[in-house]
């Protein structure tokens, strides 16, 4: 088991007559991602009204706040229990077969344009194994041609302009790595978190943008940009691309501070806690999900 201690520490000035937000901070509630010691705490007095999504536990949070000074923070001990996995025996499941909940991730988004890339992603991937190897071998493939700069990208930037300039941040990468896995009819899905394990020459911690992959019966992760250990990863928020999980959206005349972000590991190894580490077995914080029995139809 991992413990993470988080904490998320935001700041915001507010112009009259005040502003909305939706936030995406806390850490999902799900059976393999155990969620206590949770506080909230708000610089204003605030009700925020907080709604789960019942398929992915990513929890959204909506306030309303006055004019002025917001300081927000967020701070939850946290336990993942991954299951871990052969990359061996993991191998794609035909569409026919895929969940329902499952299917919305084949399609193209507005950062995922991967019906334009079918072409090259068969070219380079099609002749592959269908399984883990291939969604790694796509995952190595974008983390060769990409390489990690802060600053290179904005709220614009989809997988098609990575793949073009071959620099971003790690939502690029995760961008650039889901458009590919859909276009050779991988279900694929973009993760945020924190950058636990993260080099300090990149600058202070932060959120995270990682890649979860449906195989088997379940997602599975992976990190495109590298840049972490994905065994630290506490998930916050799922979604189609970086539209559906960002961690602040904004209705209103705000500044806004860089956040701080605080993700420690608990090291007590004679209470199972264990320090987050590379590993070459295929992760997941999923409890799996119920392919579809092949029913033959008849249409007609």
């Amino acid at each position: 088991m991992i413990r993470i201690e988080l904490q998320v520490d935001l700041r915001y000035e507010i112009d009259a007559p005040g502003a909305d937000f939706i936030f995406s901070v806390h850490a999902a509630h799900m059976p393999a991602q155990i969620v206590s010691a949770e506080r909230l705490i708000f610089s204003q007095p605030i009700q925020p009204a907080i709604h789960t999504d019942p398929f992915t536990g990513s929890r959204c949070m909506r306030l309303h706040a006055g004019a002025g000074e917001l300081l927000l923070t967020y701070a939850a001990t946290v336990d993942l229990h991954h299951h871990v996995a052969d990359p061996a025996q993991l191998a794609e499941v035909p569409v026919r077969f895929l969940p329902p909940e499952v299917l919305g991730y084949l399609y193209p988004s507005r950062y995922c344009q991967s019906d334009r890339l079918v072409k090259m992603a068969i070219r380079e991937f099609g002749h592959l194994w269908q399984g883990h190897a291939r969604v790694l071998a796509i995952q190595d493939w974008v983390r060769q041609r990409v390489t990690f700069r802060s600053n290179t990208s904005n709220g614009n930037t989809s997988a098609v302009d990575t793949l073009i300039e071959q620099v971003g941040v790690c939502r690029d990468f995760a961008h650039l790595m889901i458009a590919l896995c859909r276009a050779v009819n991988i279900p694929a899905r973009i993760a945020t978190g924190t950058d636990y394990g993260a080099d300090p020459i990149l600058g202070p911690p932060d959120f995270h943008a990682y890649v979860e992959v449906y195989l088997g019966d379940r997602w599975y992760i992976f990190d495109p940009s590298g840049t972490g250990i994905p065994m630290g990863f506490v998930r916050i928020a799922t979604g189609r691309d970086a539209a559906d999980v960002a961690f602040a959206t904004i209705f209103g005349s705000v500044r806004s501070q860089a956040p701080m972000i605080r993700a420690v590991a608990v090291n007590d190894p004679a209470n199972g806690r264990l320090i987050p580490f590379h590993c070459s077995e295929a992760l997941s914080t999923d409890t799996g999900v119920r392919q579809l029995p092949f029913v033959p139809t008849r249409i007609g």
